[in-house]
C-alpha cells in the first residue's frame, strides 16, 4: 500500500502542473526587478548626496551654467 506522501510527490515529479513554467518566466523577471530597484536606489542616494550642502568633494559638480552669485 502506497503512502500519500509518496504518492504526492510523485504526482509533482511526474507532472509539474505549470509550476517549472512560473520559475522560467517569473525568476528572470524578478532579477530584473530587483536590478532596477537596486539602480533606482543608487541614483537616489547620489542625487540626495549632490543636494546636499555638505556634499563630499566626490560629489558631481553643478552644471547648470549659472553662478551663485547671480
Amino acid at each position: 500500500m502506497r503512502t500519500v506522501r509518496s504518492t504526492s510527490i510523485a504526482h509533482v515529479i511526474a507532472h509539474q502542473g505549470g509550476w517549472d513554467e512560473i520559475l522560467l518566466i517569473g525568476g528572470p523577471m524578478l532579477a530584473i526587478a530587483a536590478l532596477l530597484v537596486l539602480a533606482k536606489r543608487r541614483v537616489d542616494a547620489a542625487a540626495a548626496a549632490t543636494e546636499r550642502p555638505g556634499a563630499p568633494s566626490g560629489a558631481a559638480p553643478d552644471r547648470t551654467g549659472g553662478s551663485a552669485d547671480g
